[in-house]
């Protein structure tokens, strides 16, 4: 009995139901991007009641409105299109018709014209330190194109199925649940970015955080390793003409010796192949190893060498307390790498590992691409990372930049 009442509370009373589960969705998403993204120990309730107050009276009650009442109008055979089976569904030529034109004014008129800017205002009243509305909308303006490409992606076949399936007292419950699970996916994959915190607040996809979650898939299950203490480890280098099965010597060579290669690059550059290796191995075989290496006839043009790796030892160097990964993309262009290394290197922060590589762009455009995994002796407070935040801004205008993606994790 209990259930059957539960059960007929949302057909009951729509609109409240609605408002609560859009007010909750809001808030649980705020927390999600204060806590896990952004990484603050202590929660700014005041910013997360701004967005529980967007979620109430906006998604809550402007898109019931839309989606309910006024569509419920506009298509008058809605609701028994939504309750047909999928075989009379597609039958339904007038309901197939209403369904698009309900997806087309959702996604296509009240998304751009309505939806977006009042998101994108609310967020630059309860975000910035200093808002203005001018600039937000200008900003909306330049990344309309991209951000509705990115919002249609998921959205659209959202909107179709939400139209097509759900009955009207669910239409409301089903945007919250689609926007939530678009927020713990990128609160997952984005834990730690702390430099895009405005944008991960966004219930729907944007050109920004489609391009993230695009560029953090190849991380999902990256894992750093240590040293290990019992193995001996060996740097590996070698540069020569380039051949094909130059790595699969060189890798096989490792392997039958002992080693495991734990670290690698390996690229061709013009005619010559370079590589780089750590390997590591127990301590008896590294002279076999070396030996092997060096009396390989196919590997005799690569003029290898190899050198022990010992650990740091304590005392002698300071404890890194805070590291960033540090990734960004743009147009190939003269002194890239040099203004980004300087930028690190004026914060007097170190790097542990840098990458770059070319890769072809937007419009077949030459894009350069720069992975770095720095790391800082000294405490950051938000103060400092706001300032580290501002400079490579400041750098993404300067070399025109179509990504800057920072990532912080603090030792405790």
């Amino acid at each position: 009995i209990m259930w059957s009442r539960l059960r007929q509370i949302p057909i009951k009373h729509p609109l409240a139901f609605g408002v609560v589960i859009s007010t909750f969705k809001t808030s649980a998403s705020d927390l999600l991007v204060q806590k896990v993204v952004e990484g603050k120990k202590e929660i700014d309730w005041k910013r997360n009641a701004a967005f529980a107050t967007f979620g109430c009276f906006y998604l809550g009650g402007v898109q019931y409105a839309i989606y309910v009442p006024l569509f419920g109008r506009l298509f008058p055979n809605a609701a028994a299109f939504a309750s047909k089976p999928i075989r009379e569904k597609i039958k339904d030529v007038r309901g197939l018709g209403a369904l698009c034109g309900q997806v087309f004014l959702d996604q296509f008129v009240h998304h751009p014209l309505l939806y977006f800017p009042v998101f994108y205002g609310t967020r630059e009243m309860v975000m910035s330190k200093e808002p203005d509305l001018m600039r937000c909308l200008n900003t909306y303006k330049e990344n309309m194109k991209e951000d509705l490409a990115a919002l249609w992606k998921v959205w659209v076949p959202s909107t179709f199925i939400n139209f097509a399936f759900m009955p009207m007292w669910a239409r409301i419950p089903w945007v919250a649940g689609t926007s939530l699970l678009w927020t713990c996916i990128l609160s997952a994959m984005r834990g730690g970015d702390v430099s895009h915190g405005e944008d991960l607040e966004a219930p729907f996809p944007t050109g920004t955080t489609f391009t993230l979650v695009k560029e953090g898939l190849d991380d999902i299950f990256a894992c750093p390793v240590d040293e290990d203490k019992e193995m001996a480890h060996v740097c590996i280098s070698g540069a020569g003409p380039d051949r094909v099965g130059h790595v699969a010597r060189m890798a096989r060579t490792i392997a039958d010796a002992g080693g495991n290669v734990t670290y690698s690059k390996m690229i061709r550059l013009g005619q010559e192949h370079v590589s780089l290796m750590h390997v590591s191995l127990p301590p008896e075989k590294r002279g076999e190893l070396i030996e092997k290496l060096h009396n390989n006839k196919d590997l005799k043009s690569l003029n290898i060498r190899a050198s022990s790796l010992v650990r740091r030892r304590t005392g002698t160097y300071q404890n890194a307390v805070a590291g960033l990964k540090i990734h960004c993309v743009g147009e190939d262009r003269s002194g890239m790498l040099a203004a980004i290394a300087e930028a690190i290197a004026q914060r007097n922060m170190s790097i542990e590992d840098v990458q770059t590589e070319i890769r072809r762009g937007e419009q077949n455009k030459r894009d350069f691409v720069v992975n770095a995994e720095v790391v800082a002796t000294s405490r950051m407070d938000q103060e400092d990372l706001d300032s580290v935040f501002a400079d490579f801004k400041k750098l993404k205008e300067e070399l025109n930049l179509r990504v800057v993606d920072i990532r912080v994790q603090m030792d405790e």
